[in-house]
């Protein structure tokens, strides 16, 4: 998943929590929604029994991505539990931003693989490089020295406005971090309030066994996500080489995939799923398409009407990917995701 806007520097709330939590009245979602208003700076998306979440990645689209505006996005949609995106949280505890054009630079990547930069886009995608080099190597200088104490502080700001931070999925965790930089992953996830992190599954057998060694140490766990490449025994390797590594599967990339079976694989694994991904998606057999709930062939009713029936404890994230309709926002659609599943838990 990638960040689609550059994020700024701005100034941090620094005061308490409850000073934070108001800044979030007066918000313009609002007349838009009357029917959120009842959950409004008190959310409660835990619905006869399931848990619903959101993956903040779901507000990728808004204009602020810092940890004060991410909690507005979170109550405005009637949220009380999430998983939180690395972005957030690390801005709020004070990382170097970056000064290269993500979208530019991702751009010019794109033409260099097709065989199509310019003498002049050649010289810009290689300083860009050079500063990114730049870059990475501070956050790992920043990533081993940094304090604790903003990620309690955050914690304690969600958790005062009524949202539960249950997963945390930093750029931390992948074969090309330094092993400073994965502790500290697990350390920021357990002052967050975590009982897991969530990384893509990195195909690497050695490397799983790696780090369900190093959460041990932390005890959090290490759930991994796939995208199309899941299958019903995608997580048994990891799972058997330590009792640290978890799961956090995606159902709609797993419909995607061609497997019809989601209901089976949760029955099967779940005392070893942290959390799941809610998404709706056509099969492969009708295209793959991303589309709004209810008109793919995920069973997300069925899924949610599975989990209560079980009183399975792992909550259900909301990870919006459909493409937002004009007129409106990843607030309003977060929104009808969380009225899809009211209706299905009713």
């Amino acid at each position: 998943m990638t960040n689609r806007k550059n994020q700024s520097r701005r100034q941090f709330i620094t005061t308490s929590a409850a000073t934070a939590t108001g800044l979030l009245l007066g918000a313009q979602h609002l007349t838009a929604a009357p029917a959120i208003l009842k959950y409004y700076n008190k959310p409660n998306s835990r619905i006869n029994g399931v848990q619903i979440g959101v993956i903040t990645y779901s507000f990728r689209s808004m204009p602020d991505q810092g940890a004060e505006a991410t909690l507005k996005y979170i109550l405005e949609s009637g949220i009380s539990a999430i998983e939180l995106m690395g972005g957030p949280a690390e801005s709020f505890a004070g990382m170097p931003s970056s000064t290269v054009n993500r979208r530019a630079f991702f751009q010019l990547r794109r033409k260099q693989r097709a065989g199509n930069l310019s003498e002049e886009e050649k010289g810009q995608l290689t300083e860009m490089q050079v500063l990114n080099k730049e870059h990475q190597e501070k956050v790992i200088k920043w990533r081993t020295e940094v304090s604790m104490d903003r990620f309690k502080q955050m914690r304690k700001m969600y958790k005062q406005a009524g949202v539960k931070i249950y997963g945390f999925k930093p750029n931390a965790f992948g074969k090309n971090n330094t092993d400073a930089e994965i502790d500290y992953g697990f350390r920021a996830a357990k002052a967050l309030g975590a009982s897991h992190v969530t990384l893509e599954h990195p195909s690497d057998d050695a490397h799983t066994l790696k780090l369900g060694k190093m959460a041990k140490k932390h005890k959090v766990k290490v759930a991994y996500h796939g995208h199309t490449q899941q299958t019903p025994t995608f997580w048994d390797t990891a799972l058997g080489q330590s009792k640290f590594n978890a799961m956090n599967p995606d159902l709609g990339h797993y419909v995607a995939a061609g497997f019809d079976s989601s209901l089976d694989l949760l029955q099967k694994y779940h005392k070893n799923i942290y959390s799941i991904h809610l998404k709706d998606r056509k099969s492969k057999a009708n295209g793959q398409t991303n589309m709004p709930w209810g008109e793919g062939d995920t069973p997300i009713p069925e899924i949610l009407q599975l989990m209560q029936r079980e009183k399975f404890k792992f909550p259900g994230t909301v990870e919006l990917e459909y493409q937002i309709p004009d007129g409106s926002d990843a607030i309003k659609e977060v929104q009808n995701c969380l009225e899809f599943c009211r209706k299905a838990l009713a």
